[in-house]
């Protein structure tokens, strides 16, 4: 069966640092490009990084670029995600979750536009 488990999540001051990662199984990992994306309740999704399947392209929105790097270690089938001066506004559910071709993660506004995704972690970024 397909599973994505998020971990590494947390409570964190004002710029610190956390890495999040997503141990995948039950599918070709390496085929698929992998997201990190994250909500918070009463708001809509916001894709927050893109990777494709070998690890050579990535993908940042203006809101976390320059803070948060995105990596894989497909013979691990793992996902990263890390995070960097982190701010109050960083406070979210995060999800790793592989994309669907023709849906661009980007504009992805449930978890339901991808193919896989996985529970969450919960980053909570507070003094």
């Amino acid at each position: 069966e397909v599973q994505l488990v998020e971990s590494g999540g947390g409570l964190v001051q004002p710029g610190g640092s956390l890495r999040l990662s997503c141990a995948a199984s039950g599918f070709t990992f390496s085929k698929n490009d992998m997201n990190w994306v994250r909500q918070v309740p009463g708001k809509g999704l916001e894709c927050v990084s893109i990777i494709n399947g070998i690890g050579t392209s990535t993908y940042y929105p203006d809101s976390v670029k320059g803070r948060f790097t995105i990596s894989r270690d497909n013979a691990k089938s793992t996902l990263y995600l890390q995070m960097n001066s982190l701010a109050s506004e960083d406070t979210a559910m995060y999800y790793c979750a592989a994309s669907i071709y023709y849906v661009p993660a980007k504009v992805a506004t449930s978890l339901n536009d991808f193919k896989y995704w996985g529970q969450g972690t919960q980053v909570t970024v507070s003094s």
